[in-house]
């Protein structure tokens, strides 16, 4: 297994996901919360496909910065709330992604009708109300309709996802992504018959809960960013 510190995982995960569609301009935020409950998170000036390690801030939990140069995103609160919320998970996933937006867009939670498509068990939340959760108030309401869930859609906004490692948060999110587009592939052609629940839940079950291949697909993914940029893990942008 490659050792990296998180800040290098972070630049990493936003790479990746920013190849699999979580790449609206300067849009999203990924928190990772360190031991001392502080968090780590991209800064609002830089896009997902240029981050590298040293760009990557500290905040508190009140959305104070304490360590880089950059500028903490604006949409924070959302991140903020789910942490004070939830102490069971690790890294937050917040972007409007291309089709998960779809389904945000048209208010409705995707069907899935492919086995990768099932690689997260779980009911997907769904927030019905729009807001920008750039304000604390906003931002509980979406957590609170988030509740325990693994993924979830904001409504005409975005996507959320919660995990406890990196391999787990870049599963989770390429499979919600790919079930998005999947499902509006083939509605889009007529439709077709939805995977059983039973299914998606054996398989989601057997993948999202296991070690080895979420590893796998992770450290493929983590490879191929570090071949076309091993700037992932110079200097960065913000700290030059």
């Amino acid at each position: 297994m490659r050792q990296a510190d998180p800040r290098t995982e972070i630049a990493l995960l936003a790479r990746s996901l920013y190849r699999q569609g979580y790449c609206d301009q300067l849009a999203g935020h990924i928190t990772y919360k360190l031991p001392d409950g502080t968090l780590l998170v991209n800064p609002w000036e830089l896009a997902w496909d240029e981050l590298a390690g040293p760009d990557i801030l500290r905040i508190d939990l009140d959305g104070n910065k304490l360590e880089g140069r950059g500028t903490v995103p604006g949409g924070i609160p959302l991140h903020l709330e789910l942490h004070r919320s939830r102490t069971n998970f690790t890294i937050a996933v917040h972007n409007h992604s291309r089709w998960g937006t779809v389904w945000c867009d048209l208010r409705r939670i995707p069907p899935v009708y492919d086995q990768t498509g099932a690689f997260v068990d779980g009911d997907v939340a769904f927030f019905d109300e729009f807001e920008q959760v750039g304000d604390h108030d906003s931002a509980a309401k979406a957590v609170a309709a988030f509740g325990n869930s693994k993924v979830g859609l904001l409504a005409n906004h975005g996507v959320l996802v919660v995990a406890d490692s990196f391999p787990q948060a870049y599963v989770r999110a390429v499979t919600l992504e790919w079930r998005c587009r999947q499902a509006w592939i083939v509605e889009s052609a007529g439709g077709a018959k939805q995977l059983p629940a039973a299914s998606v839940d054996l398989i989601g079950g057997g993948v999202d809960g296991a070690v080895e291949y979420p590893n796998m697909m992770w450290e493929a993914a983590a490879r191929r960013e570090m071949r076309l940029d091993p700037a992932t893990f110079g200097a960065g942008q913000s700290a030059r």
